[in-house]
This record gives structure tokens, sequence and C-alpha cells, in this order.
């Protein structure tokens, strides 16, 4: 049939509008299925149907037919008939682009779109489509606006087979032949807040959240592997696993994290990072203190605005509405226990309780991501920990050897790519001698061997100037970071040298074998500890006289353990503390050493932290209950723990039922004899061979007993004299110190 020449009219009935078709009067002669109209500058391909409610010699089309055609009313077009390549024009898959027609039909709920591809199927089956085509159609009751983006063609050589739906071949066709085999997927309008549910949705809107080009060492994050991988398992796999199985396992987000561990560990770089990692929103950063207002309700209103975009994006785009992040630094600073501030002005519960609601309250939120630092969990309010708010806990703490090689890599790259780091630096090494020290502080010692290497090249006379031929071959080698290593970075939570060395300054008087015996225990305490998974506490009461040598024993077995964390708890720290104080310091020591892999702690002088005296008698019962608590307690998991406690009153404990806290009890006796005197003088070397044989053949035979400390004492008193009267004055200040028996041994 030739081409006729026909008016554009309105389509008559609205069912008709629905249909996707052009109308012509039943009068007119008949068209075959599918008809071109062209107007003067384009060409269409619609399908037909016939109404007596069409004037003959018009084709009436729907509103969205005539925006999408550019055509007015009463406007000639031609008409001809069009005939499908079956073989390249069949719709293998056809992608729409779907909204609500009317914004005032907008509601939120979600519309299954495998339900709603089936339907429209079944009511645009075998009609003619176009890429960009716009139309209406009808699905629950409501009317939704569809834009065809673009149309796939069906392979010609899988029609003949049964299942051949979903083998479509990749020929983009700009029209196509709907078929009851086509795919049909659904597309959400960019601002639309229309839900779809679903497998027959596009995928291409759900791209993945991760940034694809990141990694860790370009991001500055080192020694964090696990702890990504596990708030990766638990915050983000559900966010980046295909949406349609997420829906069907009802599985709702994470909304958030709490990262807690020691100072320096990398708690605020990984939030910062976190933001560049994903494919989301700005993170916001807020710092804790920043939120508080001294004007009522302004805190509040500082947490609310906040929320306020990713509230509005759920207004507007419901399930797609984009990630967004909020990280709250020192978040214990406006989150504290509510009520636990007496006498406060309320401020700081009613900031928990709008946090509270904003995260996961009546309305809730599931486009964000809220990311809490602190270095003290117990502080924070428990309503904030539940699941469905902070519910990954993820604990950030001191990196471990293959952790510290990383983060070194980090903090050197830069002088490794311009050879400025010497090639006896070795990376390995640095990181077996910097056992417990944090991130930051591996960043300080870095910074410290580069001062160090640089002042080798500044000349200090009159004026400070840099010796320009030296600095341009600056390098940082080995002894720039064990210098560094040795003088300038110490860990925190490490080992305090200083503290033991004053007790074991004159060494280990090796006088006899109960020296040796309580050495070699304390190896095998050492090695259990390291060792033994079944008994990662490990507790042993060092008691004996005072000046027997117990401290210093004491700091021996400790400094000889090579632990990575050794604390000395010693009373003299600890001087015009109140009880709580003291026990806070006490509580402070252990939770350190529960942060360590290997940690030892040194109680020393128990009935001295207790206030113990005689008179009375009086003690801290504060103190003994949590001396006897933290004794007792078992480290985290992974953790080991040697406790060394040392008393001069191993029965005031014994009624204090504190011998049963500790594992074992090993007894440091005085020196008991005239050899032992004789071997602990000549280690000493203060007096000549033949002193030492007068004051052996002045105490042979005779009981003794003199601690080592006691005896120490008494002969450096005793060599400030003549050398001749030197044995006469230490043999007195022997006997003058109750060391011997009261029998007259001098002949004086």
């Amino acid at each position: 049939m030739a081409g006729r020449t026909m008016q554009a009219a309105r389509c008559p009935t609205d069912e008709l509008s629905l249909t996707n078709c052009a109308v012509v009067s039943e009068k007119d002669p008949q068209f075959e299925q599918h008809v071109t109209v062209r107007n003067v500058t384009h060409k269409y391909v619609l399908t037909v149907k016939t109404h007596a409610g069409v004037v003959p010699g018009t084709i009436a089309f729907s509103l969205p037919q005539r925006k999408w055609a550019g055509l007015s009313i009463g406007q000639e077009v031609e008409v001809t008939n069009y005939k499908f390549d079956k073989t390249r024009q069949c719709v293998g898959t056809m992608t729409v682009e779907i909204d609500f027609l009317q914004k005032k039909n907008i509601d939120s709920n979600p519309y299954d779109s495998d339900k709603m591809a089936a339907e429209f199927i079944q009511h645009f089956n075998n009609q003619a489509f176009s890429t960009g085509q716009q139309f209406v159609f009808s699905f629950c009751d409501k009317l939704f606006g569809l834009l065809i983006k673009d149309i796939e063609a069906l392979d010609p050589n899988i029609l003949k087979e049964v299942n051949a739906s979903s083998k479509t071949s990749k020929n983009q066709i700009a029209i196509g032949l709907l078929l009851g085999n086509s795919q049909v997927i659904f597309e959400k309008a960019e601002s639309s807040s229309l839900t779809l549910v679903g497998k027959a949705k596009t995928r291409e809107s759900r791209q993945s959240i991760i940034n694809p080009d990141w990694n860790f060492e370009r991001m500055g994050i080192g020694g964090l592997d696990k702890e990504f991988s596990d708030i990766f398992r638990r915050a983000f796999a559900s966010r980046v696993f295909p949406p349609d199985i997420v829906e069907q396992m009802g599985c709702k987000h994470v909304k958030g994290i709490l990262l807690y561990g020691p100072p320096g560990c990398g708690k605020t770089l990984m939030a910062r990072q976190i933001g560049k990692m994903l494919n989301s929103r700005e993170p916001k950063i807020v710092n804790g203190p920043e939120i508080l207002n001294k004007f009522v309700g302004e805190s509040e209103a500082n947490i609310r605005k906040l929320f306020a975009d990713a509230e509005d994006e759920q207004k507007r785009l419901g399930a797609n509405s984009g990630l967004h992040i909020i990280i709250f630094d020192e978040i214990d600073a406006i989150c504290k226990q509510r009520g636990s501030m007496a006498g406060s002005t309320g401020v700081h519960d009613t900031v928990v309780n709008q946090l509270l609601s904003k995260i996961d309250g009546v309305e809730q939120l599931n486009n964000i991501l809220v990311i809490g630092m602190t270095n003290r969990p117990d502080l924070i309010d428990d309503a904030l920990l539940r699941p469905g708010r902070l519910e990954v806990k993820m604990e950030i703490g001191l990196p471990d050897e293959k952790g510290r090689v990383q983060i070194l890599q980090i903090h050197t790259i830069k002088m490794r790519q311009h050879n400025l780091l010497a090639g006896d630096v070795n990376i390995e090494e640095l990181a077996s001698e910097t056992k417990n020290y944090s991130g930051a502080e591996l960043e300080g010692l870095v910074r410290a061997a580069q001062s160090t290497a640089m002042n080798r090249h500044i000349k200090a006379t009159t004026t400070v100037e840099v010796d320009m031929e030296k600095a341009e071959k600056l390098q940082v080698d080995r002894n720039d970071f064990l210098a560094s290593l040795n003088n300038d970075i110490k860990p925190a939570f490490g080992t305090n040298q200083e503290d033991y060395a004053s007790y074991i300054m004159n060494g280990i008087i090796r006088w006899g074998d109960p020296v040796s015996a309580v050495l070699d225990d304390g190896v095998l305490l050492v090695q259990q500890t390291k060792n033994s998974d079944r008994t990662p506490l490990v507790s042993v009461l060092l008691e004996g006289p005072p000046n027997s040598g117990k401290t210093a024993l004491a700091a021996k077995i400790s400094e000889d353990s090579e632990f990575p964390f050794i604390k000395i708890c010693s009373p003299d720290k600890m001087i015009g503390h109140s009880e709580i104080a003291k026990c806070q310091a006490i509580k402070k020591i252990f939770e350190d050493a529960y942060k360590s892999q290997l940690s030892c702690v040194v109680v020393d002088d128990i009935e001295r932290l207790l206030d113990y005296v005689p008179i009375g008698p009086r003690f801290s019962n504060l103190v003994l209950q949590a001396l006897l608590v933290l004794l007792k307690k078992t480290p985290p998991k992974g953790r080991k723990l040697l406790i060394i406690g040392t008393t001069s009153r191993k029965d005031v404990l014994q009624e204090m039922e504190m011998l049963d806290a500790f594992s074992t009890t090993i007894h440091i006796p005085n020196i008991s004899n005239g050899e032992q005197l004789v071997e602990a003088l000549e280690l000493l070397g203060s007096f000549q061979e033949r002193e030492r044989a007068c004051i052996a053949k002045a105490v042979k035979d005779k009981r003794l007993s003199i601690g080592i400390k006691k005896l120490l004492m008494l002969i450096e008193m005793a060599v400030q004299i003549d050398a001749e009267y030197r044995v006469s004055k230490f043999l007195s200040l022997l006997r003058d110190a109750g060391a011997l028996g009261s029998d007259n041994i001098f002949g004086m």
C-alpha cells in the first residue's frame, strides 16, 4: 500500500492512550499491523489499532506520543505500512526508564520489577518500539511514564531453541519488535523516588561502592589488613553484593562502626581513608567536642544538620540513595553514659538521645554509615553500641611485626624513590626492634632518623649553615635509625628501661644456689607464658625478708624475658594518691598490658601498695579488692601476661587471702652462712683476698641472716675508711645490724 497523507489527532479514549498504539478509523482503508509515520524531519514506527471514534483521514496519537514525535493536532503526516525483518529486528533485551507519571501519585511502596516486566510483555506483545520513545504504562492501578533507553536485538539463530529468552546478542538497534520471549529491564529515572525490587531492574545504577583504584599503601595505611578485612565483611559486604540477593535475604546494611584502641594506631587515619575508598558522598568529619554548644538546643541541632543531606536524599531517591558517611572523632566526648554526669545541664544526655534516634530511630535511615572513634570505649552509652547502631566494634591495636614492616615501608617510600635511604637500612630489622610501637611512633621514628641525618650536614658556628656539598649526598643510614630508637622515640606501651635498671644497677649477685634457683624458675615461668596456650596468665609471688633482693630479682626476670611490654607497679609512683586514684593507676597498668601480645607486670612491695601497717592493723580494702581481681583476670584472647609480685609480709597476704591469687610462690632467703657471705664479697670485689680470708675466719660456723641489699650497704660503709680498719669495721657493722648471733665472736 502506498503512503497516505493524514492529519494528526487526539487519542479518543484513555484506554487507547495506554496501548502505545496509533489509532485510525475503522472506515479508512486497512493498514497492516505496523506503520511508519513521517513528518517533515523524522519518521517513526508505531503499531496501529482501529476505533470507531476516530475521524476518517486522521491518525490519533496519545499525548506522550505527540511529545516524543513532535506532532501537533491537525499536522499532516505521511503514513505507510512497515514490515519488520524478524531475523534482525526482534527485541532481545529492552531497557526502559521508569518514573511516576504524576508527582501526586508518588509513594514509597516497593514495586516488583519481575511482575512489572511480565505484565509489560503481555500488554505490549508484538508491538513496535523505538529508542527514545515515550509512553504510559499502568501497573498496580498506578500510571508510570516510560522512556526506551536502548534496545538489543535477539540473536536469530536461537529463535528455534526452547529456552532462548536468556541468550541475547549485544547488537544495538533503533527499532525493535517486542516478543513474548524478549527481556525487559526497568531502570529508575535519575531523580525518581520510585523503589524497584526484583531481578528485572537494571544493575548499572548499582555500581560498586568500592573505588576500583584504591590500595592501602598509597593511602598510607599499614598493619591493619585483618582489621580492615573484618570491617569490610561486616559493614560493606552487603553493600557490594548483588542487590537482588540482598533484598531476597531481607538483609539490612550495617549503619555504624566503632573503632577503638590505643592512641596513634590508625583509627582516625582509617576512618578518613574509608571515605576515599568508597564511591560515596564526601564524608563529613566531625570532632566530638565541636558538636557541643552553650545555647540550649544548638547541640542537638548540630547533630540533625549532619544527617539532613542523607534524609533529604532518601526521601527523593529511596533505596537508590548514595551512601553518606559521617565520621565522629573522639565520640566519647559527646556520647557518655546518660545520667553519669552528676550536676550537669543534661546537654550530653540530649545529644546522645538525638544521635540514637537519627541512626536507628522510628524514621530510620538506610543510606548512612556512622564511624565513631575513641580510646575510651568504656565511657560510651550502651544504647549506642547495640546492633542497628554502632554494631561493628573493631579494636585497632598495636601493629604486629608484619604490620610494622608495612608502616615503615609507607613512611620511607619517598626516601627510597629518591635514593635517600642508605643500603644498610633493613626495614625487617627495624620492625623486629620496634616491638609495641604504634603507627604514629613508627612515623615519629622515621622523622627522628631524618633529623639526625640532616643534623650531620649543619654547621653550627656563630650562624647555622647547611653544608650544601654534603647535603646533596644526604642519606639516612642504619645508625640514624638506631640512634633515634635508643634516644628519641620510646613506645608508650613499651618497656621503660630506666624503671627496672635502677633496681638492678649493681647487677645480680649470685651468692649461692638459692639465687640461681630463683632465676632458673623465672626462666621457666617466662617460657610457660610464651609457649603455653592453656595458661595465658602466669603469676608468681617472690616473698622473703626485707633487703633480700626480691625487687632486683623480679626486675632481672622481667628484663631477661625480653617481652615487648614491661611495667613495674611500684608504691613510689603512687605517693599521695587517694585510694581511688591508686586503684585507677594500677588498673591502667594492667589495661595497657592487655594491649600487647606479651606483657610482664611487676607488682612491687604489695603490702606498701595496700597501705598496710601492723598497728591496728590497717590496710586499704579498696586497693586489695582491685589487686585480687586484676591478679586473677585472664588477658584477652591472643594476649599473654606474666605477673611478678614481691612482698616481705607473706603472713599478712595469707590473712588477706591474696596468696591464692598467685599461681606459685618462691621464697627469697637471706645469706645464711659464712660460705655464702664470702662468695658475695668475692663477687662484689670490694675487699682484698687477705681481707676476705679474715672475714671468712671470723664468721666460720656462725649463723648468719642478712639480705644482699643490706650487705651491700654495710660493705660500702666499711670501705670508706683506711684499709687496715676495714675488716674490723665491717664485722662490727655486721654485728650491729643483727646479722650474727649474740655470742661474742670477735673477742672484744
